[in-house]
């Protein structure tokens, strides 16, 4: 089955990007077997690659990867560097939050000047700025002093801000692919490309920790740093240049005429209302924050764990192993029963969350914790499939990437909030304690998943008439 989005709020909803199908068909970005029926393919994600083009699943896939090993790789780098937890949680802090801060003005700027041009100026920036990183954390002295470490935080800040981000500029590409029309149109694959897309980020941050973890600790903590700098500055390019990125119909310019438009249709608006639609989007922003929370604080309490009984650098390993169980259980959302609605999945997935993340504070040795995270992951990755369909069903007319952009940049947020409150608790209390961190973040998801089941419910229900 889809995401529960098709029945429940059509494409034609959400999308900045259906300009594409009102402004003529555009031409397909390679030639593929497209026009055979989907029935001789094999089935829903076997569509993906007649839509793209083969090559598009596997670029997309590893361009995405130097984001997830930067956060990472940043703390991990810093922490052996300084020996300190809370520096090593602060400069992980310090991406995080450019890289949330950096994710709206690149979405802006890709809407507005094309995907192509920006991508391929954030490549080359995003490769300087990562060797400045690795540079300023190995020549500028202070040990574990957070004063003396402001020039790696500084470029830990620029590192993130300009990271590309392959991850939502990829979703723009398939809702303009799947927006396209055509005798052979199927209204689940934007679902499927969706579904997809859920799984490709989790399996990128499973791939990105456990590489940070095998280099550093086998090679050099300065290694998954420069692995992360050598694939931005090869596959974004490839991901840039991509044919793909023809489909996306820039946004035009604002005129005086249509920005006094918006501004009427927002006057007409009651207060209620406003207030309706700006929770229907803040919700989930804030469950992904709080997801990212989770994420980061996770990260960095499994940090001081594996310090306590072999090195700091196993974290990666560690965490990988949730990230596994939660790629493969955010896979099968695709195909879950139509009739368990998301609103039902936000809270299911929440509750057992909550619930699970408890069992994070008994283990103390790493065959129990390896034990906990790989069931711990499994409702983490239906519980992000879902917010990611849910702010697809909210986002205003034409406002579709913006909110898709938000979603991942709290995500991003989160974990700088998560690594940098952990961090902290772990130096100064322990890891058991640093393990609080990701049991509130989940109550927090459940608390939100309540209100956003009301906020939409309400949103959904019939305008009185007079």
């Amino acid at each position: 089955m889809a995401l529960s989005t098709t029945s429940q709020a059509p494409v034609s909803s959400a999308p900045d990007f259906p300009d594409t199908a009102a402004r003529g068909p555009v031409s397909p970005p390679e030639p593929t077997a497209a026009t055979q029926p989907a029935q001789r393919t094999g089935g829903r994600f076997s569509r993906l690659p007649l839509l793209a083009g083969k090559t598009f699943i596997p670029i997309g896939l590893f361009a995405r990867l130097p984001l997830a090993m930067l956060t990472v790789g940043a703390l991990t780098l810093a922490t052996a560097v300084t020996g300190s937890y809370a520096v090593g949680g602060v400069v992980a802090g310090a991406v995080g939050i450019g890289s949330a801060l950096g994710a709206p003005v690149f979405g802006a700027l890709a809407d507005r000047l094309g995907q192509r041009p920006v991508l391929l100026f954030a490549a080359v920036f995003n490769t300087v700025a990562v060797i400045a990183l690795i540079l300023a954390a190995y020549l500028v002295p202070g040990g574990d002093e957070l004063a003396a470490a402001v020039p790696v935080l500084a470029a830990a800040f620029v590192a993130g801000a300009s990271c590309p981000q392959v991850g939502s500029l990829a979703r723009v590409r398939w809702m303009a692919l799947t927006s396209r029309g055509g005798r052979d149109a199927n209204p689940a694959d934007l679902d499927t490309a969706l579904s997809y897309e859920s799984t490709a980020d989790e399996l990128t941050f499973v791939l990105g920790p456990a590489l940070v973890g095998i280099l550093a600790s086998l090679i050099a903590p300065w290694l998954p740093l420069a692995l992360a700098a050598a694939l931005t500055i090869t596959l974004v390019p490839a991901f840039a240049v991509h044919s793909t990125h023809q489909a996306v119909v820039r946004t035009p310019a604002r005129t005086a005429a249509g920005e006094a438009h918006r501004k009427q249709l927002r006057a007409n608006l009651t207060a209620g209302q406003r207030a309706g639609a700006f929770a229907a989007v803040g919700l989930p922003v804030l469950a992904m924050v709080c997801m990212g929370t989770f994420f980061g604080s996770t990260q960095t309490a499994l940090s001081s764990f594996s310090a306590s009984f072999a090195t700091s650098e196993l974290a990666g390993l560690l965490y990988a192993v949730m990230g596994l169980s939660s790629a493969a259980a955010a896979l099968s959302v695709a195909y879950w029963p139509q009739r368990f609605t998301v609103n039902a999945r936000w809270l299911a997935c929440a509750a057992l969350m909550a619930g699970l993340a408890l069992l994070l504070l008994l283990p103390s040795t790493a065959l129990p914790m390896i034990l906990v995270l790989l069931v711990l992951g499994l409702p983490v990755g239906p519980l992000m499939v879902t917010v990611f369909a849910i702010g697809g069903q909210v986002a205003p007319a034409g406002k579709l990437g913006t909110v898709m952009t938000a979603l991942a940049s709290g995500i991003v947020a989160g974990t700088a909030i998560g690594s940098s409150i952990a961090g902290q608790l772990a130096q100064h209390q322990g890891y058991s304690t640093a393990f609080v961190v990701p049991v509130c973040a989940a109550a927090a998801l459940f608390l939100l998943g309540a209100a956003a089941a009301v906020v939409l419910r309400r949103k959904k229900a019939p305008a009185p008439t007079s």
